[in-house]
């Protein structure tokens, strides 16, 4: 079985499973195009939590889908912002939110691709890269702003404390985001890309703008980006390319991290590039800066 380890995704020969082998972790709501067969991914319990499938107005006046965790209670409770992969809000991203509302925070998940479709329950990789390809830079910031504002506007939420985090096509995202809205307190990116690939053609370095490697410049809040030493979509001369860019820039906390052993998406704990070691470590490291930036 081959792993997704590009940040922008396979070819669908990556991803010919069965969905009888994977059995009953794809009804569970798991995306079935980078489920691993052997997968025993980590399940939060929601005692404690309010959940709620929600929805809010965007500036393109589409309604816009999101999942939200929280505690149980009054609040204010700080707000994450939850980017997903490009398999959109499935079940482990529900997962990472109810990680988070565990650890206090009000966590958001939009669905930024359902304009399209839902790639979740996909397994052509060449349907879910349109579906992703659709969501362009001002649509996504338009939904990150339309979610900052719904969360202002709700009595639970702290919004005066807001922390963004994203996975693969989301990390990109977090990075971008921490760019442009000052609402925004602290990131964390899990392996996005920074950089256009060396092969990528002008009309594919411009789709992918801004990168992260322009917008350090730009960061309006402490960004962590957590990276894998073996991934082979995100090579580290472009890592290394945007540490420089950071300290060019004297970025006050922004750091990267690498883990050498790690492949691409070593936090996800439903395909088989789930490495336990590197997403604990990224982990405590979310933890610790968010409550450093969120709750002091």
């Amino acid at each position: 079985m081959t792993a997704l380890i590009r940040p922008e995704g396979q070819t669908s020969d990556d991803f010919r499973f069965s969905r009888r082998a994977l059995g009953g972790l794809f009804f569970a709501g798991y995306a079935s195009a980078a489920l691993a067969r052997d997968a025993q991914p980590v399940t939060t319990r929601a005692d404690g939590l309010t959940l709620a499938d929600v929805s809010y107005r965007a500036p393109d006046g589409f309604d816009l889908p999101a999942y939200v965790a929280r505690p149980d209670g009054e609040g204010p409770f700080p707000v994450v912002i939850v980017v997903s992969e490009i398999f959109g809000v499935h079940e482990y991203i529900r997962d990472v939110c109810r990680r988070l509302a565990q650890a206090g925070y009000a966590a958001i998940a939009p669905a930024f691709f359902v304009r399209v479709a839902d790639p979740a329950p996909l397994d052509d990789m060449q349907q879910i890269q349109a579906i992703v390809a659709a969501a362009g830079y001002e649509q996504v910031m338009g939904d990150v702003a339309a979610t900052l504002d719904w969360a202002s506007q709700q009595l639970w939420a702290n919004s005066d404390r807001v922390g963004i985090t994203g996975f693969c096509w989301g990390g990109k995202v977090v990075w971008q985001a921490a760019a442009r809205f000052a609402a925004i307190d602290a990131g964390v990116a899990w392996y996005g890309r920074l950089a256009p690939p060396d092969s990528a053609t002008p009309d594919q370095r411009a789709a992918g703008a801004p990168w992260p490697v322009d917008l350090a410049d730009d960061l309006k809040a402490q960004v962590i980006g957590l990276y894998g030493g073996l991934d082979r979509g995100i090579p580290l001369s472009s890592v290394e390319a945007m540490r420089l860019a950071l300290a060019r820039a004297e970025a006050d906390g922004d750091e990267i991290t690498v883990y050498p052993g790690a492949p691409h998406g070593f936090h996800a704990d439903y395909r088989a590039s789930y490495t336990p070691a590197a997403a604990a470590d990224g982990w405590q490291r979310l933890l610790a800066l968010f409550e450093a930036r969120l709750k002091a």
